[in-house]
């Protein structure tokens, strides 16, 4: 190359440079326009569809390892040739190396999920735990690389929302731009898992960011399409499942049989969640009471786990093998019976093991084999008027999964991109009405929102009502020295009755106290020794009630812009 050409590549190198440094300048202190926000939206999308990919890859690596079998999709078939010590060894492994790693890089020993996604969403401006969120999604690899009972979902889903903190920390991304990115970041994650690109982008703004706002619709749906194609790229453009049998409904005499499948669906969800939450305080309490270690706890889930595998394999891993028999109508009533109940034992172990994983994949096999029982039994009694078995096993995986995940809409698409079956959607959309209509009478919230809620984190209201927790009284309070201070004399009083709030609470605690009729409460800290609380100042009802209303008012404008 001559010194002339040398010469002009430096130059456009240079001047690329102080573009590039120009534009990441602008958009630390100016933040992203649109149309930058979009190509963030789209290299955040690849990102977390390259997280998925290598999730899942690394979770089949791991079982192909470990159990010695070359196609994971088949692998409880090859498990039940395997030696039991075998089957009992592996997950008991697994769950101790799950323990010492949450033990280490967790605060409380838990794997985060699509919870603590929603809950960063809705109170931290869209980002999520990173370090704990790292240490979680390798948690969950190898607890379903291991034979951990639980999905790839939910660990995927969090570890996109950890990609997208970074980004909105490097970017210094306001609230609605942070949980705009992070609803990018889930639904290329979500799709490149599923290979299920209208369903990403829908799940992202029905379950994380709970709104159908317009601005957020076109990045989100760019992020989805960026990790449908890193998903084809790698596996081509088929189906998790490929239905061999035609599915017709025939109408109308069958639909009835539907919306019956859609209340025992329903009662099914409410079923496995009540299984995990009674399993997990039940966790709880043994270990406090003979004192066991945080980090032995899934190891210990893991032997049971283990212990159940060595008689009925199917419940290894994410299931899809057993799912796909049961909508391919190749099980037996009684089979379907018991592997539904066992699988749902084995993610409530699971979970409350506190082992990692998500609860979507499972609740699909769940739901296969609870549609496909209710259709053997119905094209039993009534066979004249009955269509595909197949058809009720479609129906019950969408409809148990829309009630655990409280997302009808993105979950009935997932289901039709999960098989391709567009042609049977009345049957389907019938089953998930009814079920989610159902277990909300029975649970009130979903799955996620009722993990938050046993943390007294309370989403399910809706802003209205987790607002109050974002607000510390310590930013309101009116000090001693205001000009517009309350009165000393009566705080002290109110004090000596009581009534007062620590600097550290929140509206949440402090409104109940204006309904009174108070105009004011005293805001006081504990004194150093025995002495009685030292008065801070005052949290005036009208200025709680200012920043109160502001919060709704930006709310309501991100929701509806």
């Amino acid at each position: 190359m001559s010194g002339d050409k040398r010469s002009f590549f430096s130059q456009q190198v240079e001047r690329l440079k102080t573009f590039l440094g120009e534009a990441y300048r602008l958009l630390r202190h100016r933040g992203p326009s649109q149309i930058q926000f979009w190509f963030i939206a789209l290299a955040v999308g690849v990102a977390a569809g390259f997280a998925a990919l290598f999730f899942r890859k690394g979770i089949n690596a791991l079982q192909t390892y470990l159990y010695g079998t070359e196609d994971v999709r088949l692998l409880h078939s090859f498990a039940e040739s395997l030696p039991w010590y075998m089957i009992l060894i592996i997950p008991i492994g697994g769950g101790l190396v799950v323990g010492i790693i949450l033990h280490l890089f967790t605060n409380d020993g838990r794997a985060r999920s699509v919870a603590d996604v929603i809950h960063g969403a809705a109170m931290n401006n869209g980002r999520v735990e990173t370090k704990a969120g790292l240490a979680s999604a390798l948690a969950s690899m190898i607890t379903l690389g291991t034979g951990g009972s639980t999905g790839r979902e939910g660990p995927v889903v969090h570890l996109a929302a950890v990609i997208s903190t970074w980004v909105n920390r490097r970017i210094l991304a306001d609230g609605i731009t942070g949980r705009d990115l992070l609803g990018c970041a889930v639904a290329a994650a979500v799709s490149a898992s599923f290979n299920a690109p209208i369903a990403g982008a829908l799940f992202a703004l029905e379950v994380v960011l709970r709104h159908f706002a317009v601005h957020a619709f076109a990045p989100i749906v760019i992020a989805s399409a960026a990790g449908t194609v890193i998903n084809r790229l790698e596996f081509g453009g088929v189906t998790e499942f490929t239905l061999t049998t035609v599915n017709e409904v025939q109408f109308y005499q069958e639909l009835p049989a539907y919306i019956i499948l859609g209340l025992v669906s329903g009662l099914v969800a409410v079923a496995l969640m009540k299984a995990v939450f009674w399993s997990e305080d039940v966790g709880n309490k043994i270990q406090d009471r003979f004192s066991i270690p945080r980090w032995l706890r899934p190891a210990i889930a893991g032997a049971m786990l283990g212990g159940i595998a060595i008689y009925f394999p199917h419940i290894i891993g994410v299931g899809y093998e057993t799912t796909f028999l049961a909508l391919d109508g190749q099980l037996l009533l009684w089979d379907a019976i018991v592997f539904a109940m066992l699988k749902t034992a084995a993610v409530a172990i699971t979970m409350a093991g506190r082992m990692g994983g998500g609860v979507f994949s499972p609740s699909l096999m769940i739901g296969a084999l609870t549609g496909l029982s209710f259709g053997l039994i119905a094209t039993s009694i009534f066979p004249d008027v009955s269509g595909s078995i197949s058809l009720y096993a479609l129906a019950g995986m969408g409809a148990v999964a829309a009630a655990v995940l409280g997302a009808p809409i993105s979950t009935t698409l997932i289901v039709f991109e999960l098989t391709g079956d567009w042609q049977t959607g009345l049957a389907v959309m019938v089953a998930v009405s009814l079920s989610t209509a159902l277990s909300t009478q029975l649970v009130a919230r979903s799955f996620f929102l009722s993990q938050l809620e046993r943390r007294n984190i309370h989403l399910a209201a809706g802003p209205q009502a987790y607002l109050l927790a974002m607000f510390r009284v310590s930013g309101l309070v009116r000090g001693r020295g205001d000009p517009n201070a309350a009165d000393e004399s009566a705080c002290m009083s109110m004090i000596e009755e009581g009534v007062f709030l620590s600097p550290n609470a929140t509206l949440e605690a402090a409104m109940p106290l204006f309904e009174d009729g108070r105009s004011f409460v005293p805001v006081a800290s504990k004194a150093s020794g025995e002495g009685p609380p030292e008065l801070v100042g005052a949290l005036f009802h009208v200025d709680a009630l200012k920043v109160y209303n502001r919060a709704l008012a930006a709310t309501a404008a991100e929701e509806h812009s």
